[in-house]
C-alpha cells in the first residue's frame, strides 16, 4: 500500500511511467518489469479499476483529462521525487515552530517527514496532514470547519480563509497546480487559491513545494507569483525562463539532491 492507495510497488511504477510517457505496451512492460504479460494485465486492470490509467488499444495510457488528476493518482505520480523534497523542507523546520499546510499530495509528504520533531503546532484544511500529524503525541492539531471534498480529503470555502485568517504561523507549506512561464501560480479553483492565498498573508515564511512537473503545466486559476514566497522546494533545476524572474529577487530555490 502506497500512501492512501492500496497498489504494490510496481503498479506505483508502471503508473508514474505512462504518466510520463502517455502511453505503454503491455508487452513493453512486461519486459522491462520482468513478470509476464498476464501479471502485468492484472496490475493495469487494479490501476485502471481506480482510474489512475485507462485502458487503449494494445496498453494502457493516462485517463482522459480532466480538471485535475484524481488525488490517488498524484498521491503516487514521482513519489520518490516528491520524498526527496518533503525531506528538504522538513530540515528547514525547527521543534516547537507552527505551521499551516494546504491541500495536496506533497504537502502531504512533507507532514510525513516532519513526524520526527516535537511540538509542532499544526494547522490545515488538509485531512490527510491532520491525520498524519495525529500520530505524534506532541504535536497540536487545529483543523479548518466546512464541506469535505471526499476526492481530496479537504475543506475548502469561506470557512477556510477566515480559518487560516485567524492564526500568524511561523512556516506556510503549500502547492500549486502549475506555475507558468512567467512564474504566475496557478490552481483549479478559485477556493483553493484563496486558501493558499489566506496562508501566505498569515506566515512569517512561506514553503512552495513542488516536483518539477509542476513548471509550465497549465491551470486556469490565477493566484499569485512565484516571488511571493520565500523559498521554492523543488527536484530539479527550475527552466530558464522562471529562473530569470526569480533572479535579483529574495526568493530561496532549495533542489533536493543538491543541497550544497
Amino acid at each position: 500500500m502506497l500512501g492512501n492507495v492500496d497498489i504494490s510497488k510496481r503498479q506505483a511504477e508502471i503508473a508514474d511511467l505512462v504518466q510520463k510517457a502517455g502511453f505503454a505496451s503491455v508487452e513493453d512492460l512486461a519486459e522491462r518489469f520482468g513478470v509476464t504479460t498476464q501479471t502485468i494485465r492484472r496490475d493495469v486492470n487494479g490501476l485502471c479499476e481506480l482510474g489512475i490509467l485507462r485502458r487503449t488499444h494494445g496498453g494502457v495510457e493516462p485517463p482522459a483529462p480532466a480538471a485535475n488528476i484524481h488525488y490517488s493518482t498524484r498521491q503516487i505520480l514521482n513519489l520518490a521525487e516528491k520524498k526527496r523534497i518533503a525531506g528538504l523542507a522538513a530540515r528547514e523546520v525547527t521543534n516547537g515552530q507552527s505551521l499551516a499546510f494546504s491541500i495536496g499530495t506533497t504537502p502531504e509528504i512533507v507532514m510525513q517527514a516532519l513526524m520526527g520533531h516535537e511540538n509542532l503546532a499544526v494547522f490545515t484544511n488538509n485531512l490527510n496532514v491532520a491525520f498524519t500529524a495525529s500520530g505524534n503525541a506532541s504535536f497540536q492539531v487545529t483543523i479548518a470547519g466546512g464541506r469535505l471534498r471526499h476526492g481530496d480529503r479537504d475543506i475548502l470555502g469561506i470557512n477556510t480563509t477566515e480559518f487560516f485568517n485567524r492564526y500568524k504561523v511561523d512556516i506556510g507549506i503549500f502547492g500549486v497546480a502549475g506555475v507558468d512561464e512567467d512564474g504566475t501560480l496557478l490552481d483549479f479553483h478559485e477556493d483553493e487559491v484563496a486558501a493558499r492565498q489566506s496562508i501566505l498573508a498569515n506566515c512569517r515564511q512561506s514553503f512552495l513545494v513542488l516536483d518539477h512537473t509542476k513548471f509550465g503545466r497549465t491551470a486556469h486559476v490565477r493566484g499569485g507569483q512565484l516571488t511571493d514566497v520565500h523559498a521554492i522546494f523543488t527536484d530539479a533545476p527550475v527552466p530558464d525562463g522562471i529562473a530569470a524572474h526569480l533572479a535579483g529577487t529574495s526568493t530561496q530555490v532549495f533542489i533536493a539532491g543538491n543541497e550544497a
